[in-house]
């Protein structure tokens, strides 16, 4: 009853080559949706994503869903959710993600999804923060609790574009801090964020959860966008 109607809000085609979806394809057809590159990192312990954080900062786990690359079908994808609106496609790829955390041996540790925030100014702007929608998303497959405004950021002096990766840390490393500590006591928290390139920001996110006292923190990034 409710497909007609979502067919008003968002088109029956394909996110990506835009052929017409079958009736049990959602955002992507299926030639397109096995396109994407996934890291399998999931499954490995010592994977390019959690060596980035070795020695910064004390996460139980760390992984990125997909290889990020330009002209992708991905980066196409995260275009869509960031700036035209699409939230539907960041739910989509958010439960994709859910599923690949499900196939590690980790993902039952797991007790609340927190989302690295927006500044103000860019969620006024673009009206939501698509890594919340990816961490409710995920908070669905996994079955656990999701904090969406657990973290606040504090607007940043300058941008982060074109940084280094110690210029990265350097200027966010006290941007964010907690809304509610205590709803994170305890807790077995999971980051996430939708590209992942030096780490810097997810680093710094973690410092402000694991400042909150008992609190184990793993990270979650859609793409990995490896230099």
């Amino acid at each position: 009853m409710l497909r007609p109607l979502l067919h008003l809000l968002y088109p029956h085609v394909c996110g990506h080559c835009g052929q017409e979806l079958s009736g049990t394809e959602t955002v992507l057809c299926l030639r397109c949706a096995f396109q994407l590159p996934a890291t399998g990192f999931q499954g490995i312990e010592n994977n390019p994503v959690a060596r980035i954080f070795w020695g910064r900062v004390s996460l139980q786990h760390a992984m990125a869903g997909y290889y990020f690359s330009r002209h992708s079908c991905l980066q196409g994808l995260i275009h869509q959710f960031k700036y035209h609106g699409r939230q539907d496609i960041a739910a989509f790829l958010g439960r994709q993600l859910g599923l690949l955390l499900q196939q590690s041996d980790w993902w039952q540790e797991i007790s609340l999804v927190l989302p690295v925030p927006l500044s103000a100014v860019k969620q006024r702007r673009r009206g939501y923060n698509q890594a919340a929608i990816l961490a409710e998303s995920i908070a669905g497959v996994l079955n656990c609790a999701v904090l969406p405004e657990g973290l606040r950021r504090e607007p940043l002096s300058v941008t982060q574009t074109h940084k280094s990766r110690l210029e990265r840390w350097e200027n966010v490393s006290t941007v964010f801090a907690l809304n509610r500590p205590e709803a994170l006591q305890d807790q077995h928290v999971l980051l996430v964020d939708d590209v992942l390139t030096t780490g810097a920001t997810l680093e710094a996110c973690a410092q402000a959860v694991l400042g909150a006292g008992e609190v184990k923190v793993s990270v979650c990034s859609l793409a990995y966008a490896s230099k």
